[in-house]
């Protein structure tokens, strides 16, 4: 299977979609009051169509495979998860571009959205690396992503501008196939814990 390929992906928490139109009401709701994050890049409720158009047309030129992450609990699409910066001849993904809102986080449903898209990548895809990247200042993406068991490979300095013109330090992590075993129980012992 190609990591580009749409597929939807279901665990007894979430449900990752392949994002589509459908999905923008329930996220602008999960949206609002997320937009104050300076060092992410969440949407303003009112440009959630346009980010799913936009990560759809990132799609249809194979950079990225884009899923809206519904919760099961309560049937509504809480944010949003993608596989970017595909690179299919190496099979190297990155996981990155997600967002949850404020409703969902601190519960099991990125621990669960994240079990599905490395369990995807490595199982079905043949992974040979699974990236994550965030920004230096966001401490709890960076912790999120090190209590994955991912770990860090580096620190791109002066990675990219901001929209306001800052410059951006990116961290990046990833988590091999040799390491994936531990890293799948360590999620899987996480989400039996609740």
């Amino acid at each position: 299977m190609r990591l580009d390929d749409p597929v939807t992906l279901e665990n007894a928490v979430v449900r990752l979609e392949p994002l589509g139109p459908e999905h923008a009401g329930d996220l602008a709701e999960a949206a609002a009051g997320l937009e104050h994050a300076w060092y992410t890049s969440v949407p303003r409720p009112d440009a959630v169509p346009a980010e799913i158009s936009w990560r759809r047309e990132q799609h249809a030129a194979g950079g990225m495979n884009p899923w809206a992450v519904r919760r099961l609990d309560t049937g509504r699409a809480v944010g949003m998860t993608t596989y970017c910066n595909i690179d299919q001849p190496n099979r190297h993904v990155e996981i990155g571009h997600t967002w949850i809102g404020a409703d969902a986080q601190r519960t099991a449903v990125n621990t669960a959205a994240k079990l599905l898209l490395l369990s995807h990548a490595f199982e079905e895809c043949d992974a040979i690396a699974v990236e994550f990247r965030t920004h230096w200042h966001n401490r709890q993406s960076r912790a999120a992503i090190e209590r994955l068991g991912a770990r860090q490979d580096g620190v791109l300095r002066n990675h990219r501008l901001g929209p306001d013109g800052s410059l951006r330090d990116t961290v990046v992590y990833s988590i091999l196939p040799h390491e994936w075993p531990a890293v799948r129980i360590g999620l899987r012992e996480r989400l039996a814990r609740g």
